[in-house]
């Protein structure tokens, strides 16, 4: 266990899984500055750990994920600084690894600007997905309106952002936000299956799924389709594909090597 700026990580090398658990309930689990850095440089480490497969971010206590940022340091940065937030943020998304967002209670602002840049976003039925800077007189400044955009359209991000409302597990499962949703008291288990699951596939494919897919979004079709292809041929050379196919024929499990 190691604790960093209002948040922990823990390995379980026996399952491939390392949890970060953001822990200032009595602010509810708030995203400092220095925590911004601290978790880009633990997503790097992660990602770079040969033991860790499967990264999991969660909130502790009974109210939130994270509620957001530290307001009040936000008058302590220059302009310069501000504008970079998106870089720290976007560390689940460039790391190699699957990450899930495990969220319930408050997810807001960076809070839910971190969920954006995870891979899944698992969440229990209380919870309320909110971007409310503009309440603030300020705008998500860390990917939350880029990344809304994409991922339901122009229409809705400006219902969410403009709004500063909060969106209810339902209605953010059925736009696509949330690729799961459970009572209360099974989201740990629903994480822990769909983490060992994800564990469980074999890594290298895993790395370039994600690779593709984030291509993908920013790209045109064609360029996109000859990504995937270019990667769909450089997998045909690896020692995993072809245990797949002798595991599949020969109808028994399959032993990946990550190679």
């Amino acid at each position: 266990m190691t604790e960093y700026d209002g948040f922990r990580v823990a390995r379980e090398n026996d399952r491939g899984v390392a949890t970060i658990t953001l822990d200032v309930p009595e602010k509810f689990n708030r995203i400092s500055m220095g925590a911004r850095d601290e978790l880009a440089q633990v997503f790097g480490e992660l990602g770079s750990e040969d033991a860790v497969r499967v990264i999991v971010i969660c909130g502790a206590g009974d109210k939130a994920f994270t509620a957001g940022g530290d307001i009040g340091m936000f008058m302590e940065r220059d302009a310069e600084v501000l504008s970079r937030l998106h870089v720290n943020v976007a560390a689940p998304e460039r790391c190699p690894k699957p990450v899930i967002a495990q969220l319930h209670g408050y997810c807001f602002g960076v809070g839910l600007e971190l969920a954006l840049a995870c891979d899944f976003r698992v969440a229990s039925d209380d919870v309320q997905l909110a971007l409310p800077e503009l309440t603030l007189g300020m705008i998500p400044g860390s990917g939350g309106t880029s990344r809304l955009v994409k991922m339901i359209g122009v229409s809705r991000t400006k219902d969410v952002v403009m709004r500063g409302r909060r969106v209810p597990a339902a209605e953010a499962y059925a736009w696509g936000l949330l690729c799961q949703v459970v009572p209360r008291d099974t989201l740990g288990a629903a994480v822990a299956s769909l983490a060992d699951e994800l564990a469980a596939r074999p890594a290298l494919a895993l790395r370039i799924a994600k690779r593709v897919i984030g291509t993908a979004q920013d790209a045109t079709l064609s360029v996109a389709m000859e990504s995937e292809g270019l990667a769909y041929g450089l997998l045909r050379g690896s020692h995993d594909f072809a245990e797949g196919v002798s595991a599949f024929v020969e109808k028994r499990k399959p032993r990946y090597e990550d190679r």
